[in-house]
């Protein structure tokens, strides 16, 4: 005698379903969408008699498809207008060095729209004396990454 009806399949993916909808309107990250849609057929599959294990390859099936081929162009459209935060948007600003850069000794400062900021370089070994003028090339903790400005 089998533990699972038909019904109880059904209601199961139903479950699925909803709880992973649920899930990704709290986060908003687009993570758990791809997999509802996995639920979703596979409840389809189940309203329709379809073995458990049919189910089951289903879903995952459905949910690595709609990942792959989906997902690149959803977080694309869907995130092209995110703002970036206070330190991402200093990649690509210029900054100027107001106490000598010297990643081996573990030094170094910037003044970026007013404010200072701990800097290293991004190849060790490459000292920056006050007053270069240097490009935010990313950030690393609570440091800036730079490197000096090439002239164009």
């Amino acid at each position: 005698m089998a533990v699972f009806t038909d019904m109880n399949l059904t209601m199961f993916w139903l479950i699925v379903l909803v709880a992973l909808v649920v899930i990704e309107l709290l986060t908003m990250g687009l993570t758990t969408v791809w997999f509802a849609g996995g639920a979703l057929i596979a409840t389809i599959a189940a309203v329709f008699h379809t073995p458990f294990f049919l189910q089951v390859i289903l879903f995952l099936a459905v949910s690595a498809v709609l990942l792959i081929f989906t997902r690149p162009l959803a977080v694309k459209y869907f995130n092209k207008d995110r703002v970036r935060t206070n330190a991402e948007s200093l990649v690509g600003h210029q900054a100027i060095v107001i106490s000598e850069i010297d990643n081996l000794q573990g030094i170094g400062q910037v003044n970026v729209g007013g404010m200072e900021w701990s800097a290293r370089t991004r190849i060790d070994g490459v000292r920056l004396p006050v007053g270069t003028v240097t490009t935010i090339l990313g950030i690393n903790g609570v440091k800036l990454i730079v490197e000096e400005r090439k002239e164009v």
